[in-house]
């Protein structure tokens, strides 16, 4: 067959024309209008999202970049009064002291140990979650989701029983069961067993999250690839580290990050379980700006130290986002 009848043989392809007496250009412009209409939707929906965090979020960031670079005390707030500009002498005498120092390496130090044991023990409960029976899961999922549930107040009033130097079940267990006498012990007046009371109450808010996410992970991987891995030989260490662990990956590196954040910026938990009144050795990022800023008068400085608390966990929220883009991608 020629072109010329392959040609003849196409059907003909109808052109959709303007009715008659209408412009065929007003035609076109009102065929665009939905499109246009359509394309903006999206934007109107989350418009009032992106305005509710405009108000909570962005700008009081902007006014606490603004206050950091003033010097602003009791008069400034409370009278509206202009505050003197004094440029970056609030960051170099907060750089420039010693406790300031002491305080971050601090903060570091508990975080590491509470993200640490967190995911640790968020991944084997997780992974004992996979052997439990139907019923036994729903019973653990429903009081992991209770506990996570629980409010703060609530949560340190426990662990503050726990730990009292008399009625406390930490010191009665140690000297009844354990033969220890701990009787009358008071566990914060050494500032590191009151931090592993503390990171108690912290890690026991943090696993149930962890624990659950992570063992939606697992229920992803596939089963017939463990087993072919079991058939080849593999032991149960082989088995999650070629074949569990690279598909839980992602989820376990996205959660960590946002435990990073989270235990970083610690604060309710020391602040109530010492009383709304932190010793000096308690003291971590968070109650160290606040003290400043409300008990010392110094607005500014406490506004200079959540700005260098940002900074310092800039790079950690870019590499959560990165995360969170690369799971999206893999999706």
């Amino acid at each position: 067959m020629s072109a010329a009848d392959m040609k003849a043989a196409d059907p003909p392809v109808s052109v959709p024309r303007a009715p008659e007496g209408e412009d065929p250009q007003l035609a076109k412009n009102v065929n665009r209008k939905p499109r246009k209409a359509g394309a903006l939707l999206p934007y109107l929906l989350i418009a009032p999202a992106f305005v509710a965090i405009a108000a909570v979020f962005v700008w009081p960031f902007i006014k606490t970049v603004i206050m950091s670079f003033q010097d602003v005390g009791r008069r400034e707030l409370w009278s509206g009064a202009a505050a003197p500009w004094v440029g970056f002498d609030q960051f170099t005498n907060i750089l420039g002291d010693s406790e300031f120092w002491d305080v971050v390496w601090r903060t570091i130090i508990f975080m590491v140990v509470c993200v640490f044991v967190t995911m640790v023990g968020g991944l084997g409960l997780s992974m004992i979650m996979q052997r439990m029976s139907t019923w036994v899961r729903l019973l653990l999922t429903a009081a992991l989701v209770a506990a996570w549930s629980m409010p703060l107040l609530v949560a340190t009033s426990i662990f503050r029983w726990f730990a009292d130097s008399d009625y406390g079940v930490i010191n009665m267990v140690l000297t009844k069961y354990l033969g220890i006498d701990a009787q009358g012990h008071n566990w914060f007046l050494d500032p590191k067993q009151g931090f592993v009371i503390i990171g108690a109450v912290v890690v026991w808010g943090a696993i149930p999250f962890v624990s659950v996410t992570l063992y939606a992970a697992l229920t992803q991987v596939p089963k017939e690839l463990e087993e072919a891995a079991s058939l080849d030989g593999a032991g149960t260490t082989g088995i999650f580290r070629y074949v569990t662990w690279p598909v839980i990956k992602p989820v376990f590196q996205m959660v960590a990050t946002l435990s990073v954040l989270w235990d970083f910026n610690v604060f309710g938990q020391i602040f109530l379980m010492r009383g709304n009144k932190p010793e000096p050795e308690y003291s971590v990022l968070g109650i160290y700006s606040f003290e400043k800023a409300f008990e010392s008068n110094s607005f500014s400085q406490g506004a200079a130290i959540s700005l260098i608390t940002v900074l310092l966990l800039s790079g950690v929220a870019v590499y959560y986002l990165r995360q969170l883009l690369k799971i999206g991608e893999v999706e």
